[in-house]
Formats: structure tokens, sequence, C-alpha cells
């Protein structure tokens, strides 16, 4: 008889892991983090994330618990500036939020819902059967065995999970390299986007009344070749070389790297091991996709993952997770490489920097880069067709219930499937009526400007069907009945 420490072991108790412990545990799944680092990291390479996980934030009650958020109405694509409000929703991300307080935010979510996090963890190796897959730890000199029914590497670009499970990681080899330094002690000139410069590009991001973070591409040294970690000497020569401005004077509260070495696992899943963020996809750091990437794959697998444990669904729901999600994180790794050409390219470039230019004064162009840096043009094949809703992320509008207006994201706090009665259907609440225990159907009137008579919405707040009004279940707008939508999605009704 097999005996489990949880149904799932999320390996990296970073976002990406930090989400998907609080998926699982929303639908009542016993989740088990193991990191193995024995404190969160206080540096935070990620300042922000993107416009699409500001929505999915919002949809399980989590936006609020930052404070005020502020968004970055401009932002750029490869140095090119854009207008990111040209999407309903769009922004450039959330501005100066650290990791850091991201993480500490979920690791307060989860740890209020009793998911367990073990720290100084440090898994060595898997192995898996038709059960469940068998975790090696080390902890210290100690070594350990985790048993549990799907394990989820999150661990970063060194992936033991994904080493583990045989699983590639193809993809190209580092050609640049951005260095950056977070001081404090003197006054800069913001740059927010970059600036070109001769030899370069330099972008200053103000963190605070006296914190300032310095980045810089040098085209002399494209790639590091002294040995050893980057010092802030080497940093302070550089930018004050680049950016003619001293920052030798200031304090260095974190010296660091990154490169553009673009890397994408083959598959994100083997059998009972499934991998997410930076164990699934790594590019170069640009408008906030790395780890707000991260928290969508979390996002995707949870409820999947949920609905299997329970015995709902099979094979073919978990496996739509690489069917969704590989292609958006190839798509990543496409847009970061072209944005790197653009933004750190010498003279050699500027003929297509020029035609860029002239494409980017089309509205046509701007929607595209913006939904594809944003995310929130993300579309999955729902099995349906004839809406333009079907497939895409629940739009933020304002739904009244019971009287009181509010946002249609907040009804996806549960972390459940979404029916929205547009019309106050008996006929339609009668038939989602099977999916009671996964699906929760809510009356509300208004839903932007849409004519529609009801939205089926995953928990991931994409869009699995549409009804027009007085179609009722039938719903010839998606191209099928509501109740094959239920069973692709949700399983058999009980």
């Amino acid at each position: 008889m097999n005996t489990f420490d949880a149904d799932v072991i999320v390996v990296g108790a970073g976002p990406t892991g930090l989400m998907l412990a609080g998926e699982l545990s929303l639908n009542g799944v016993s989740v088990l983090v193991v990191d193995r680092l024995a404190e969160p990291i206080r540096e935070s390479r990620a300042l922000g994330f993107s416009a699409r996980t500001i929505e999915e934030f919002a949809q399980r009650g989590l936006l609020s618990r930052l404070g005020d958020v502020d968004v970055i109405p401009f932002g750029h694509f490869g140095g090119v500036p854009l207008d990111y409000r040209v999407l309903e929703g769009g922004s450039y991300g959330a501005r100066g939020i650290p990791q850091a307080r991201t993480e500490a935010m979920l690791a307060g979510w989860i740890a209020e819902r009793g998911v367990a996090v073990r720290r100084g963890i440090e898994v060595t190796g898997l192995t898996q059967d038709e059960d469940a897959v068998t975790v090696h730890t080390a902890d210290g000199d100690a070594a350990g065995v985790l048993r549990a029914r799907y394990v989820v590497g999150c661990d970063g670009a060194r992936s033991v999970v994904r080493t583990a499970a045989g699983i590639d990681f193809p993809g190209t080899a580092p050609t640049v390299e951005l260095r950056f330094a977070d001081i404090t002690g003197v006054q800069l000139r913001p740059r927010f986007s970059g600036e070109p410069v001769p030899g370069g590009m330099v972008m200053v991001l103000p963190l605070g009344p006296d914190r300032s973070r310095v980045i810089y591409y040098d085209r002399a040294q494209p790639l590091r070749t002294t040995p050893g970690p980057i010092t802030f000497a080497e940093v302070a020569e550089a930018f004050g070389r680049l950016s003619g401005e001293d920052i030798s004077g200031a304090t260095p509260l974190w010296v660091s790297s990154t490169t553009d070495v673009s890397r994408q696992a083959a598959q994100y899943r083997s059998g009972r091991v499934f991998v997410a963020g930076d164990a699934a996809h790594i590019h170069l750091p640009i408008g906030a996709q790395g780890m707000s990437a991260g928290i969508q794959d979390a996002v995707n697998l949870g409820w999947k993952l949920a609905l299997a444990l329970k015995g709902h669904t099979g094979e073919q729901l978990l496996d739509t997770y690489h069917g969704e999600r590989h292609p958006v994180g190839a798509r990543i790794l496409a847009n970061t490489l072209a944005q790197r050409t653009l933004y750190l390219g010498g003279a050699e470039v500027d003929p297509l920097r020029q035609v860029f230019g002239e494409l980017v004064r089309h509205e046509e162009v701007q929607r595209h880069l913006v939904g594809m840096v944003t995310g929130l043009d993300i579309r999955h094949d729902v099995g349906g067709e004839g809406h333009r809703l079907l497939g895409r992320r629940l739009p933020d509008h304002q739904v009244t219930r019971d009287g009181v207006k509010q946002s249609v994201l907040g009804l996806l706090a549960s972390g459940r499937g979404l029916l929205l009665d547009l019309a106050g259907s008996a006929e339609l609440r009668a038939a989602a009526q099977g999916w009671s225990d996964r699906v929760d159907t809510v009356t509300v009137q208004e839903f932007g400007d849409e004519d529609l008579g009801a939205v089926l919405v995953r928990p991931d707040g994409y869009v699995a069907w549409v009804g027009a009004v007085g179609e009722g279940p039938g719903a010839a707008a998606s191209g099928m009945p509501l109740t094959r939508a239920l069973t692709r999605w949700f399983g058999p009704a009980h």
C-alpha cells in the first residue's frame, strides 16, 4: 500500500513554486514545498510583474495583499517606445515591486492555508513508477526520501528535477551580458527603458528615495572574461565610462549579471513529473516576462493536477499543460531574442530599427507587440469556435451581483471553474448542476458590452464556452453544448 508525504511535492520555493502550492491548496490537494535554501533570497532580480500576472493575482484576491499597486503605462519593445494602454488592461507591468516582496506575499498566503515549506532540503534525484514519484533528498549530511503522487520542478535553470526526469533543455548559448548593481548614496537621472550610448546601453531604475539599480551593456566586452563574480569596481568603471556619471562613491547593496542564454524544456511533463518557471524556460529578462511566465505556468497547471488527483479527469487534461504553456514559452524566448537584437545591437542594426520604428506607428502592430509581451493575447484551443472570447482571458469587466458592482475576476477567488449566468436562465443552471462540486454558477447582470447569455471560465481565467442570449445550454455560439465543454475541462458530471 502506498503512503505519501503529500499528493504533490513542489521543488522550489520561488514565486512559481509558491503560487503553484497555493493553487493546489485552493482545490483541497495536499502539497509539500521543499527548497535547498535555508532562507528566502533577499535580493530581487525581478522588479515587477506583467499585466496578465496582475490579473491572475486579482483572480485569487492576492493583489490587495501587496497594497497599492501602481502600473507602468509606457514601456518599450527592444528599446522602441510603446504605449501599453493600447490594449484593454494593458500596462508594462507593476511598478517597483521587488521579487522578494512578491515571494513574501505568496509565502504568507500559503502559510495561512496550512501549506508546509521545508527549507534546507536539497533534492538530489528522483525516480517514478506507475503510482508515484520518489524524491531523494539531503539535509546536511542526512539523506532522506519523500514520496508523492506528482512532483513539479520549480527549481530554476539548473533544475535537478528536470535533469532527473530526463527532460532535455535545448537552446542557445549566451552572446551578451547585462551587469547591474543596486546602490545607495548617489543621485542619478532615471533611464527607465534604457538609453543607447556610444559603446552600449545604460539604464537607471529608482528603487526608493536614495536607492537605484544601474544596468548596463558594454559592447567592448559582450561577455565577461574575468574569472569570479563581478565586482562593484567593475560596474562603477564601466557605468562611468558608458554614461559619464560617477558612481564609484556609492554604497553597493547587490552586484550581479545576467545573459541572453535562452533555453526551453523539450517537454513540460514526463510521466508524473512536471517542470515550471525557470526550470522550463530561461531567457534575457525584458518586460517582466520571466517571473510572470512562471506564475502563469503555475496557474495553468494547479487546477488540472487537482482535478486529476480527485479522479475527475485523466491524462488528456494533464497533457494540455505542455500543449498550452510550451508555445507561450517559445514565444517569450523568440521575442526576448528579437528585443536583444534591437536593444543591444550596434550600428549594423540601425536599418532594422528604422524599419521597425515605421511599423510600430500602426496600431495593429502596437497591439500585437503589447499583447505578446504582456501575455494578454494568449489564446488556448478550447475546442470551440465562433466567438472572439473563446480561449482568451476573461476581461476584467464590472458585473452586478445581488445589486452590488464588483470585478468579475474576484469571482474566481475559489480556484474553481466559473459559469456566469448573464440571463437568469434556469435551464442553464440545471444543465450545469452535475458539475456543482467543481464549477460555481453565478448569476450576474452586465458584462461589459458583450451580448452574451452565459460564459464558462476555467479556473485559470480563460474562457472555455460562451452562450449567446436566448440560446441556453445548447449554445451554437461556441460550436458545442455547455455539457460537452464542462466534460472536456472538468470531467464527467457527478
